[in-house]
């Protein structure tokens, strides 16, 4: 046996919910490109859990469930209040609430295919309701309560921020969750097919997701580009500070991509919005100082931007605190690990790799007073 690192290039299942091949990216076999400018993200949701598009009957249904499943337990809304809010990143709160919405499901632990998804219809309604919550708690506000009239884009707005958004502002963010709705076999998604691999339930499932999804190489990266962004400042830094980074050989996050060659087909959706909207705020140096930092990457290193890059500057711009990027990601993502989690249960086998022995030959034990 030898073993390949990171897996790369391993195929370790089948499945039929997304595909990338020749650097283009389907779910359910539809172009990201179309999905990107055409689909709502309630669709999306349906697509990846039913492998088909819905009907205006499906589709509504599907709606009205999120709708009815979007409020937290009370017990879960006071916890937020218990955390060291000085110093918890919005991920691990995020994490924690998630596994403690299981403590609240009485259906929990029931395998059942019909309860397997009724509580993936919960943890997905209840994923922007955690993530806008606790970053309300944290700053002494009171949480908003979500409003059934609003689709499931407005209401994540609508709930972070009290105010109905404007009809840009639900645009883009509903583009950004279609885009980073699923992406294959990514490093959460295994996590959380490897997780109820052993029938571990639901909430095990997206707890584990959310934990590798918290790593700066995975979720991370789109906080990171704006922190970048920040301390670049203007176009003017743009080109010392890069070449200093590259000078010394450090990794500039939002760029390049395990499983992409010619460059992630979701990143250009992403570059035209923030384009648009830093011109609406006022704020376009963002997208500047980004597209020149894309055209030095990727001229001096063959690096393409990746769906983290532009993401920054879209989420900035619609007045998102930059560390609520990454649970944002899961608000959108945990519609793949729900989609890749149902189709584990449905045909399981155990995941259990092996692993390349590289340690000390055969060593005979020795008694302690010998050593």
């Amino acid at each position: 046996m030898t073993a390949t690192k990171g897996l790369e290039g391993i195929v370790a299942t089948t499945s039929s919910i997304s595909s990338i091949i020749d650097d283009t990216l389907t779910y359910v076999g539809y172009n990201i490109d179309d999905l990107a400018e055409n689909a709502s993200f309630e669709e999306v949701i349906y697509l990846l859990w039913h492998l088909k598009l819905p009907n205006k009957k499906e589709l509504d249904e599907l709606k009205q469930q999120l709708a009815d499943n979007m409020e937290l337990p009370k017990e879960v809304l006071e916890s937020f209040k218990t955390y060291p809010i000085d110093r918890v990143h919005p991920m691990g709160a995020l994490r924690t609430a998630v596994s403690a919405l299981g403590l609240y499901d009485e259906e929990a632990d029931v395998m059942e295919d019909a309860a397997n998804y009724r509580k993936a219809i919960r943890l997905q309604a209840k994923m922007p309701a955690i993530v806008a919550a606790f970053s309300r708690v944290r700053k002494g506000l009171e949480p908003v309560a979500p409003r059934k009239d609003l689709g499931f884009a407005a209401n994540f707005l609508y709930m972070l921020t009290g105010e109905e958004p404007e009809a840009i502002a639900v645009e883009a963010f509903n583009k950004a969750l279609v885009l980073h709705a699923d992406h294959e076999l990514n490093a959460s998604t295994f996590t959380a097919r490897v997780c109820v691999a052993t029938l571990s339930d639901v909430y095990s499932g997206v707890t584990a997701a959310i934990g590798a999804l918290k790593g700066p190489l995975h979720g991370g990266a789109n906080e990171q580009v704006m922190k970048m962004l920040s301390e670049i400042g203007s176009v003017d830094n743009v080109d010392a500070y890069i070449h200093e980074k590259l000078d010394n050989k450090v990794k500039i996050m939002g760029f390049g991509h395990r499983v992409y060659r010619k460059g992630d087909p979701r990143a250009k959706h992403l570059k035209a919005m923030s384009e648009k909207l830093t011109k609406l705020t006022g704020e376009p140096e963002y997208y500047e100082m980004s597209t020149k930092i894309a055209d030095i990457v990727t001229s001096e290193k063959s690096l393409p931007p990746n769906v983290d890059f532009y993401s920054a500057s879209v989420y900035h711009s619609l007045g998102i605190d930059h560390d609520l990027f990454t649970p944002i990601f899961a608000v959108s993502r945990v519609s793949g690990w729900l989609a890749h989690i149902l189709e584990q249960y449905s045909n399981n086998r155990l995941i259990r790799p092996r692993a390349e022995y590289t340690g000390p030959g055969m060593q005979t034990y020795v008694p302690i007073e010998n050593r």
